[in-house]
C-alpha cells in the first residue's frame, strides 16, 4: 500500500488513518455505509444501555403519540450511530475536544436509513512539545440524514496525530464547544422548541413531573459498562483506541464516550416521566476516561424548561461519576433538551 492510499481521498474508507497532516480543510471523507435501522439493531441498543423510553419501546404508545406506525429510533442510538460513522476522520483519534451545535431537527423511525456525511471546516496545529509526537485539532461538520431528511447536525473537534514529524502550519480560529456557565447549560431553549414535532399529542404520556428548576435527582439505580465492543460494532465505530489496548495511553481499552452518553439518557429516561425525546445538546464533556466494568451513578439538575408543542421542553445536567476500586471519578458532564408531557 503505498502512503496515498493514508489519505481520504478517493472514495475509499483508508485502512489507516487519516492523520492530521493528511488532511485539508474542505475535504469530504468517505462515507460510511448506510444504516438500515431494524428493531433488531435497536433491540440490541436497548440492552447495551437500558433505556425505557415509551415512544422507543411501544408501538402502540408511539402510534397514538406521533402517528407514526413505527416506534421512535432513540435518540441516543441516532447519535451514535452518526458519531460512530464519522470515525471515518478519527481512526488515530487522541480525544475529541467538544461536539457543537448539536441539533436532532426530525425524529428518526425504525425501517428508515441513516447516511452521514463528513467534512473539514477548519484545522489549528497543536502545539509542539519534546514529549509526544506532533498533532492537532480538526473541526469537523456531520450531518446524518434519515431516507434523505436531516436526522442530526453538529460540529466535532477530535485532536489528531500527524503521520509525519512537522506539522503543516494551520492556524484557523476553530472556537469551543458550548459557553458550560450559560444558565441553561447551553441549551436554547427557545430555538430548540422549534424542533419538537407540534403534532405529538405528548399529554398522552402521562402527568408530567413537578420538577423545580435548580434542583437535582439523583437516580438510585447505578449501572456497569460492559460489552463495549458490541456497541462499537453497531454503530461502526472505526476509532482504534475504543478497541485496541496497546494503543491507549491507560494501556486499556477507553469506553466509547457515545455509551456513557447512551446510559446517561436511560438513567434521565428512568428519572423523568413522560420523556419522549431528545432534540439538542448543549454541552458534552467528557470529564474523564470511562473504562468496561466501571459502575456508573447519575445525577440530573433541571436548569430551565418552557412550553413547547403540546408539551414542555426541559434543559437538564447529568453528571456520570465511575465508581473504582481507587475512588470516583467524574466522567461525563452532559446537558440536554428534552421534550416532555
Amino acid at each position: 500500500m503505498s502512503p496515498d492510499d493514508l489519505s481520504p481521498s478517493g472514495g475509499q474508507i483508508p485502512l489507516d488513518g487519516p492523520y492530521y497532516d493528511l488532511l485539508r480543510p474542505g475535504t469530504e471523507l468517505p462515507r460510511q455505509p448506510g444504516v438500515t435501522l431494524d428493531s433488531g439493531l435497536c433491540a440490541v441498543y436497548q440492552a447495551l444501555v437500558g433505556e425505557r423510553l415509551p415512544l422507543v419501546q411501544n408501538r402502540r404508545i408511539c402510534a397514538e403519540v406521533t402517528g407514526s406506525d413505527a416506534p421512535l429510533v432513540s435518540p441516543g442510538l441516532v447519535m451514535a450511530l452518526s458519531v460512530g460513522h464519522t470515525t471515518t476522520v478519527s481512526r488515530r483519534v487522541v480525544a475529541n475536544l467538544f461536539y457543537r451545535d448539536v441539533r436532532l431537527p426530525h425524529p428518526v423511525f425504525q425501517g428508515q436509513t441513516l447516511d452521514t456525511t463528513v467534512r473539514v471546516l477548519a484545522m489549528r496545529d497543536g502545539r509542539p512539545r519534546p514529549d509526544r509526537p506532533p498533532r492537532g485539532m480538526v473541526l469537523v461538520a456531520c450531518e446524518s440524514t434519515a431516507d434523505g431528511t436531516p436526522a442530526a447536525t453538529y460540529q466535532r473537534c477530535p485532536l489528531l496525530p500527524t503521520r509525519g514529524t512537522d506539522l503543516p502550519g494551520f492556524a484557523d480560529d476553530i472556537g469551543s464547544g458550548a459557553d458550560t456557565d450559560h444558565p441553561t447549560g447551553g441549551v436554547d431553549l427557545e430555538a430548540s422548541a422549534e424542533l419538537v414535532p407540534g403534532g405529538w399529542r405528548l399529554y398522552l404520556l402521562g402527568q408530567p413531573d413537578t420538577w423545580e428548576v435548580g434542583t437535582t435527582v439523583t437516580d438510585p439505580l447505578r449501572d456497569y459498562i460492559d460489552n463495549t465492543p458490541a456497541l462499537l460494532h453497531l454503530t461502526h465505530n472505526l476509532a482504534f483506541v475504543h478497541r485496541d489496548a496497546e494503543v491507549s495511553p491507560y494501556g486499556r481499552r477507553l469506553v466509547n464516550g457515545l455509551q456513557v452518553v447512551g446510559m446517561a439518557q436511560a438513567s434521565l429516561s428512568r428519572v423523568l416521566h413522560g420523556m419522549a425525546t431528545v432534540v439538542a445538546w448543549g454541552y458534552c464533556n467528557h470529564t474523564g476516561p470511562a473504562f468496561e466494568d466501571d459502575l456508573l451513578s447519575f445525577t440530573h439538575t433541571l436548569l430551565g424548561e418552557i412550553p413547547a408543542g403540546q408539551g414542555r421542553l426541559r434543559a437538564v445536567r447529568v453528571r456520570v461519576t465511575a465508581h473504582r476500586d481507587d475512588g470516583p471519578a467524574d466522567i461525563l458532564d452532559w446537558t440536554l433538551a428534552a421534550v416532555t408531557s
